[in-house]
């Protein structure tokens, strides 16, 4: 565990070197990804937990204020904090995984490359952090037979690293043909699968099968996240009714219960690293114009607490 700290620590400044199948990250990115995810994790500046609690019943807002103040620490500080470093001591987050590769995250360069020799790891670290770099997008065409892709000038990237063993296609119908690139995306709709570095629920399910669990660990992982994700989508359902009936008014809610609905079919067969995307997005939709209407608010807010820690210390 403490290995694991020094390394949260030390790589949130620095950025992650290129270490076993990980190709590194600069802090830049570590930045930008860990900020986001935080702010999907906790909703810090949203105004959308206000929604929940503005309907408890209390005479002091500034008290119902100071018990949301738990949701994010519990739920980040704690939670997150030990599921990170139960990824970080697996050591799962440096293996390569047999996985179905997401389009979003599959990108083909010129030329043959490995994440086993010094000077392509960094050459791969330049490119796949904005920096100059000699590798390129690949465009061009590659033939596949019988779902193997044959040699040619050119690497496939997934997840931030060097794919091993790809096949193109599913179990009972491998693909064989021509693959279509353009500036490094492969333009055919295709089944990729082989071995890559994986995240998201996937990684988290890996790395809980290191724990004492064994194989069961992976179910633990499962049945959290269907608790999980069946409370979000009861809250952010309320979040999103009480805001429609404020803005638009009742007539609207059937039209946004049933897009909200249809969302999670989308979601389902999307890549998740695109509904990440979308969430970064959305989630500065909201922060943005609730951080002004903070700042505008904040004497009024400044002058409740004070009232409130008088009150408390005066014993009424």
């Amino acid at each position: 565990v403490w290995p694991s700290l020094v390394n949260v620590v030390s790589d949130a400044f620095t950025g992650s070197a290129a270490v076993g199948g990980f190709l590194g990250a600069t802090f830049a990115y570590a930045f930008n990804k860990g900020v986001g995810r935080g702010l999907y994790s906790n909703e810090a500046g949203q105004g959308s937990a206000p929604i929940a609690h503005a309907a408890a019943r209390t005479d002091q807002p500034v008290s119902e204020g100071m018990v949301s103040i738990l949701e994010p620490f519990i739920d980040t500080i704690i939670i997150c904090t030990l599921t990170g470093l139960v990824i970080l001591s697996s050591g799962v987050w440096l293996e390569k995984h047999e996985n179905q590769f997401q389009q979003f995250d599959t990108n083909v360069v010129t030329g043959v490359w490995t994440d086993t020799a010094e000077q392509d790891r960094a050459a791969l670290f330049d490119y796949l952090n904005g920096r100059d770099s000699k590798i390129e997008s690949f465009s061009g065409t590659i033939e596949v037979v019988e779902g193997v892709l044959q040699p040619g000038p050119y690497t496939l990237l997934h997840n931030r690293s060097v794919a091993e063993g790809v096949l193109i296609g599913s179990v009972d119908r491998r693909f064989t043909g021509t693959l279509t690139v353009n500036r490094g995306n492969i333009e055919n709709d295709v089944v990729l699968t082989g071995k890559s570095l994986i995240h998201s629920a996937a990684l988290t399910s890996e790395a809980f099968t290191r724990s004492a669990f064994g194989d069961y660990g992976r179910y633990v992982v499962a049945l959290v996240l269907l608790l999980f994700a069946f409370s979000t989508a009861v809250a952010w359902s309320y979040y999103g009714d009480r805001a429609v009936v404020y803005l638009v008014g009742t007539a609207w809610l059937t039209p946004y219960r049933l897009t909200y609905v249809l969302g999670f079919f989308f979601a389902a067969i999307a890549d998740t690293s695109l509904i990440w995307l979308i969430a970064a997005i959305t989630v500065a939709f909201m922060t943005i114009p609730n951080l002004i209407a903070i700042l505008l608010l904040r004497k009024e807010m400044k002058q409740a607490i004070a009232d409130y820690w008088q009150d408390f210390e005066s014993g009424r």
